[in-house]
């Protein structure tokens, strides 16, 4: 029997889950085993899974899971170099060059275990299955306006808590940028998940959008389009190829920009189209001030959907079932293209 192992999230201001209640109900209806750990955190409380007819277990008990249990989580395990010995689901994001991407696919080496990349859970056509794209764009462009609010207040964007829901979430932002005139802002990837979440933030709080796909980044740069707006928005993910959006140059050159919402969130990519910083910020302190004459801040939080934790987990997971229900073969379709490229990757330590 296929046995699914949702494990509690271990990173900081992480409530997000990629299985909700009802979702539990149709993996045991199809004949899986579903365990469900308990969390102080998750948004959605332990008592559905329960209703559900899912087995509990102790919160951050995954270690000790059946050798067979498939693990399933959402962000990073802690790096405490243990070796993984169990197939894991996840974001491991290990394959594009980033610092902790190789001691963790050293540590599936170690164990014998395998990462199932949501990152990398893709149809025939290469198209992934499902993704928190929309609800990241949408809470990172409310985050990049949050910190163009407080720059005009003189300081600095202060620490964030999540909202019970997005109606609450534009009350807030509507009260942060009261009358004044409202920035400009540039989308970049507009035509996506992530950029149409953007956009819809922008649209909702009265902020006008230029919206840039493949069409005009074609031409590979340089993008000086980028300075005449005060708020940039990077939708695209570092991929082998991207174009730089925001070169060094940048800190020193005239410009009306003094918001990057890097909501891909890749700094320490190969990759990375935005060159102006090298790591991520966090909940705690979301702007990093990049330069002072002018201000330039950017904010790359790599785990915005959990601003809306409710509404992102739905959505995923939502997405992400139709998949979870063909985990008894793991050789096949979504799962057998992950479990491709991790080997790729593997071989190639």
């Amino acid at each position: 029997m296929t046995h699914i192992w949702v494990r509690a999230e271990q990173r900081p201001s992480e409530e997000r889950v990629g299985l909700t209640p009802e979702g539990a109900a149709a993996l045991l209806a199809a004949g899986l085993r579903v365990t469900v750990e308990a969390s102080h955190v998750r948004e959605i409380g332990i008592e559905g899974y329960i209703a559900a007819g899912c087995e509990i277990a102790p919160e951050n008990s995954w270690p000790d899971a059946p050798r067979d249990a498939i693990i399933f989580g959402l962000k990073e395990l802690p790096e405490d170099g243990t070796p993984l010995g169990h197939r894991h689901i996840m974001f491991g994001h290990a394959y594009k060059g980033q610092s902790a991407g190789r001691v963790l696919l050293q540590r599936f080496s170690a164990g014998g275990g395998a990462l199932y990349d949501l990152e990398y859970l893709v149809d025939a056509a290469g198209r992934r299955v499902a993704a928190f794209g929309y609800w990241a764009g949408y809470a990172g462009a409310a985050v990049a306006l949050k910190c163009w609010a407080a720059q005009r207040r003189g300081g600095i964007c202060g620490p964030l808590a999540k909202y019970p829901g997005k109606a609450e979430l534009l009350a807030d932002l509507a009260a942060d940028l009261g009358t004044a005139p409202r920035p400009r802002a540039l989308v970049i990837g507009a035509l996506g998940r992530v950029g149409s979440g953007a956009a819809d933030l922008c649209a909702a709080l009265g902020v006008a959008v230029t919206k840039w796909d493949m069409a005009e980044t074609a031409h590979g740069g340089p993008f000086p389009e980028v300075l005449e707006h005060e708020v940039f928005l990077n939708c695209i993910l570092a991929r082998p190829g991207c174009p730089v959006f925001v070169p060094v140059s940048v800190l020193t050159a005239p410009r009306a920009l003094r918001v990057i919402g890097d909501i891909a969130c890749d700094p320490t990519s190969d990759f990375s189209p935005i060159k102006v910083y090298d790591r991520a910020t966090d909940w705690a302190a979301p702007a990093l001030r990049v330069a002072t004459a002018p201000v330039l801040d950017v904010t790359a939080i790599d785990n915005l959907p959990s601003l809306l934790p409710r509404e992102a987990s739905e959505d995923y997971a939502a997405q992400l079932l139709p998949s979870l229900l063909t985990l008894g073969d793991l050789g096949a379709g979504v799962w057998g293209r992950a479990k491709a490229e991790f080997d790729r990757h593997l071989a190639a330590l």
